[in-house]
């Protein structure tokens, strides 16, 4: 209605205009203004014999509209994955290999599965099973942690001492992060320091550590880098060429896991 409200004004301004010309030049041009007031009505009266085809259709074939809303996600799915496959060509060592990320599984591991994830975040820790289970199973995966603390002050300070444990000491990462992420309650400060003093770790170091400066600009890389691949969620991930949002469990990560070894095979990754 309002488009045609639109469009009968414009056509009058025009037909108003047309008029105007026509008092300058002669009364040939007043027919000509007339004719295009009736051109305009007409075309008002077929828009809306039309408008009302496409609602009656609409309403006795309702699948119609189910039938577009899927093309519509399939369409959106696609330049979403296109626009993933960009982001990871260009970003490819800091998504798989960054300096600041610990790993669980094999770090000489020809494939990689990387994940986005806060130690507050209850999929997380239901996912954290699944993780365990497919790096037990397969010898040549490495699972890099990428910290992404979106829940809170409490997640931010956990991924702190957590970012000052990996680098004080690596080769307890892992075991650190899997007791954490595995504890019941919610994790924070105070909780990643007293496992990180059971694995052994200096308190002072760790302290001090926590102070560096690397830290933050390792989190801001990070929710840049999230924030480009469209992650807004944990637990998320980067298998091969291919984003994967949710706790989707072993087997979905697995037949993912599969399909980046074969895109690598291919050559085609």
């Amino acid at each position: 209605m309002n488009r045609a409200i639109y469009l009968g004004a414009a056509g009058t301004v025009a037909a108003v205009a047309m008029l105007a010309v026509g008092f300058g030049a002669g009364r040939p041009q007043i027919a000509s203004a007339n004719a295009a007031q009736q051109q305009v009505a007409t075309a008002d009266v077929n828009r809306s014999q039309i408008e009302l085809i496409i609602r009656d259709y609409l309403v006795n074939n309702p699948e119609v509209l189910l039938d577009m809303q899927q093309a519509l996600e399939a369409k959106q799915a696609e330049e979403q994955r296109v626009a993933h496959l960009e982001v990871i060509k260009d970003a490819k060592q800091q998504i798989f290999n960054a300096s600041y990320d610990g790993y669980v599984g094999n770090p000489d591991g020809k494939t990689t599965i990387v994940e986005f994830y806060d130690y507050n975040c209850g999929y997380c820790k239901r996912a954290q099973e699944d993780m365990l289970a497919l790096t037990e199973a397969d010898p040549d995966l490495r699972f890099v942690l990428k910290e992404f603390p979106i829940l809170g002050p409490d997640s931010q300070k956990a991924s702190i001492v957590s970012m000052a444990v990996r680098t004080l000491m690596p080769e307890k990462h892992g075991e650190f992060h899997n007791l954490l992420i595995g504890a019941p309650g919610r994790a924070s400060e105070a909780a990643a320091i007293k496992i990180a003093l059971q694995l052994g770790v200096d308190e002072a170091k760790l302290r001090e550590e926590m102070k560096n400066p690397a830290i933050t600009e390792a989190f801001s890389e990070t929710y840049d880098l999230a924030n480009k691949l469209q992650i807004t969620g944990t637990p998320s991930y980067v298998v091969g060429n291919e984003v994967v949002f949710g706790a989707l469990g072993k087997e979905v990560l697995g037949e993912k896991i599969a399909a980046a070894r074969a895109c690598m095979a291919d050559a085609t990754c």
